[in-house]
């Protein structure tokens, strides 16, 4: 996972995250990592519209952000 953010927080890429709070809440977030620690990272998050920092270890999953097209 630290991969994944590390090479995220490099290019700008935004990441799609489902996220455990720390009142047990698991929420759906669209993220652009700014900066990466041991325990935690800071992230933009597009829910919320504001600088946030999640816990790495509350992280359930995280994936790149991916264009979806429509059916016409």
């Amino acid at each position: 996972m630290k991969t994944l953010l590390l090479n995220a927080a490099k290019s700008g890429e935004r990441l799609e995250m489902i996220y455990l709070s720390e009142k047990n809440i698991i929420t759906h977030r669209i993220i652009t990592v700014r900066r990466i620690g041991e325990e935690h990272f800071q992230a933009y998050c597009y829910t919320k519209r504001q600088i946030r920092t999640f816990k790495i270890k509350n992280v359930l999953s995280i994936v790149p952000l991916r264009s979806r097209k429509r059916a016409n």
